[in-house]
């Protein structure tokens, strides 16, 4: 059914555009690199840079055009990959060595192919790993951060809970490792931004760290992540003063309708000139460290007096209520993540409730039973113990298990910092304070390893 849109809404959205920083944050193209798998390294790296050859330029430009057809901003071209475990496995099993060798050289070729053909960013480096691991995956997990640290475009994805069957606390404590080790080669621990461990995580997401392709995907989809908070924020301070909840949730929503609709139309558009699939539509609202794009902001324009004080998580609830209903009506397929979006560093009036002290570690935790992301960009001291990383990441992943959501950790340590201290990674990454850990530790509960199963009806 073909979209139709009303000059008055043509109008608004000019608006939004040009004074409000709404954007398509991201166009991914998941492609399927499984007809690549062969026993030969050097013959599977010739036919992933055939495929790639064949596919991304056309992908790049045919972007570029739609953008320019309705002059919306789309700001990243991303490459979400069958994750490397699956297609480095024949070499993994014969040694671990082997595996990291051809992981590395892989890893190498696609992180150049992608900066040639004009992908800002490629996810793949993943790992389905909450029930177990093979040689593929041991490969991956043992190799986060020497692959990270030296290429510039991949991201990597763990998945290590999952609901129905638990939290793999042996792969959340090496992948801890790896957090720490990546943190230490690269300047203020940056690397750490390129990795993500995720409990039920979608096959997809058009977000980084967690893109890949899924299992359940066509050779090639498309999924569109939409940024509007800037207009949300707007709306609520122009046309919601005086209002109870009621009639706010109201007003979300038409501003969620109308943002979500030109994700769709762009997608669509995008889709139809490739002769694929448009997948779907992430609802996420993607926060930018610039003033007038915060998620935190718009939890203040409802009336909170600074993110984190006492009724904080109702107005997320109310935020997230108003994504989901609206965002389903005006997308055909909504995926992903969908959900609020609270990246540390990258939401400027976050940032700026840290500093206050009314938004903390704890206070970000406790969001994560009504957020998507998890806890996302979260700058924490360098010498934070291996087990003390571990532990928070299994507390979110077990929230995403026991509430059956998708949730995510992305921690970075800071070396040389302490909390309080603030750190500027520059640009989209923005600037965030590191955050108090506490005193306490998990230890000798983290280093019994194994797993925490979880029990869910099927019938």
């Amino acid at each position: 059914m073909p979209i139709v849109i009303h000059p008055s809404e043509i109008l608004e959205t000019i608006e939004m555009i040009k004074y409000l920083k709404f954007d398509v944050r991201a166009v991914t193209l998941s492609l399927s690199l499984m007809d690549c798998i062969d026993s030969d390294l050097s013959s599977l790296m010739k036919k992933v840079e055939r495929k790639f050859r064949e596919v991304l330029p056309s992908f790049v430009q045919t972007v570029e055009d739609v953008a320019d057809k309705y002059q919306v901003p789309i700001v990243n071209k991303r490459l979400s990959i069958t994750p490397l475990s699956m297609l480095i496995e024949p070499y993994a099993s014969l040694s671990l060595e082997n595996g990291k060798a051809s992981l590395m050289k892989l890893s190498s070729l696609i992180d150049a192919l992608a900066k040639e053909c004009g992908i800002d960013y490629v996810g793949g480096l993943s790992a389905y790993v909450a029930r177990g691991s093979t040689p593929g995956d041991r490969a991956v997990l043992s190799s986060i951060a020497e692959v990270l640290s030296s290429t510039e475009r991949l991201f990597s994805s763990i998945n290590a809970a999952q609901t129905g069957i638990g939290v793999n606390v042996d792969a959340i404590l090496e992948v801890s490792k790896q957090i720490k080790e990546l943190s230490e080669k690269t300047p203020k621990g940056i690397g750490c931004v390129k990795l993500g461990v995720f409990a039920n995580l979608p096959e997809d997401v058009p977000f980084m760290p967690a893109a890949h392709h899924g299992q359940n995907m066509p050779d090639m989809a498309l999924h569109i992540a939409i940024s509007g908070p800037g207009v949300i924020e707007h709306a609520i301070k122009a046309r919601c003063q005086g209002k109870n909840l009621t009639d706010l949730l109201d007003e979300i929503k038409r501003v969620v309708f109308k943002i979500t609709r030109v994700g769709e139309l762009v997608g669509r558009e995008i889709a139809k000139r490739m002769g694929i699939k448009l997948c779907t539509v992430d609802l996420s609202l993607a926060p930018t460290p610039t003033v007038g794009d915060s998620v935190a902001d718009i939890i203040e324009a409802m009336g909170i007096e600074s993110f984190g004080a006492p009724g904080t998580l109702a107005a997320l609830m109310l935020l997230t209520e108003a994504l989901r209903r609206a965002g389903s009506m005006a997308a055909t397929n909504i995926g992903g993540l969908s959900g609020v979006m609270l990246p540390g560093s990258e939401d400027l009036g976050l940032t700026e409730a840290m500093k206050r002290g009314s938004a903390s570690l704890w206070t970000l935790i406790a969001s994560c039973s009504i957020c998507s992301t998890g806890l996302d960009m979260i700058c924490i001291p360098g010498d934070t113990p291996i087990e003390v990383i571990a532990g928070l990441i299994s507390d979110v992943l077990s929230i995403g298990v026991m509430n059956s959501k998708s949730l995510g950790v992305r921690l970075i340590p800071v070396p040389g910092s302490k909390p309080g201290d603030e750190v500027d990674f520059g640009g989209l990454l923005g600037k965030t304070v590191v955050l108090d850990v506490g005193s306490f530790t998990p230890r000798s509960f983290i280093l019994r390893g194994g797993e925490i199963s979880h029990y869910k009806h099927r019938w």
